[in-house]
């Protein structure tokens, strides 16, 4: 059974996923709900390279980029429950893994790693994809937005994933496309890793977030694991 060893000797058994941008790439279900929702209202779509990197931020990101509107906006409730409807009815229209990222589960799964998903996406979403892909039930822990009291970047979320995969925080791995991630992952005590090739937007400076590694490619993540080993 192969086992990661970090430097101070803890070894390595689990791999924590952030969801959008990093297992799946949920960007283009995403964009076709905000350009519906922006159809409704007589807006012009916007393109599909503009919504993609502010996709792992979620909802109000994407009402901002669209719209304009922040919370206090007095649309900004209505619209955001349009744009989440819509979404609902379309969360696997064109979602898919990131490629390479099925070669990696059945990899970590086959080598006895345990693996899950912590996201920042609320429950009644994150359910029905991981089940549209038929994830649930090969994932040792899904945490979502509502699962906790606190999200990311508080590492609460994080910490419960550890005691519902029956793993002791030392000996995880969280993986993301986000800052949050990073910080997150770090203030619970993981190693973390960024995925390049997630919803990384111009502005961001992955290279500064303080990652243990970060990849290109998802299948990068087992090289990681045989570097700390």
């Amino acid at each position: 059974m192969l086992r990661a060893q970090r430097g101070n000797g803890v070894s390595i058994t689990t791999v924590l996923f952030d969801l959008d941008g990093t297992l799946a790439d949920t960007a283009p279900d995403l964009a076709y709900a905000l350009n519906r929702t922006l159809e409704l209202h007589g807006r012009a779509p916007l393109s599909f390279d503009a919504i993609r990197p502010v996709v792992s931020h979620g909802g109000r990101a994407l009402i901002e980029l669209g719209f304009g509107y922040t919370p206090e906006h007095p649309d900004y409730e209505t619209i955001r429950q349009q744009l989440l409807q819509v979404y609902l009815e379309n969360i696997a229209r064109m979602t898919t893994l990131f490629p390479g990222m099925e070669e990696l589960l059945v990899t970590l799964e086959s080598s006895g790693f345990k693996w899950g998903v912590v996201t920042n996406k609320p429950g009644w979403l994150t359910n029905p994809l991981m089940n549209a892909l038929n994830l649930t039930k090969r994932a040792a822990t899904i945490v979502s937005s509502d699962t906790t009291a606190k999200a990311k970047p508080h590492p609460e979320p994080m910490l419960y994933a550890c005691t519902e995969s029956g793993s002791d925080a030392a000996h995880c791995i969280y993986v993301g496309d986000a800052e949050r991630d990073i910080i997150a992952g770090r203030a619970a005590g993981m190693r973390t890793v960024v995925a390049l090739f997630g919803y990384i937007g111009t502005q961001d400076q992955p290279m500064a977030w303080g990652a243990d590694a970060l990849i290109t490619q998802p299948m990068e993540l087992m090289d990681w694991l045989g570097k700390w080993g």
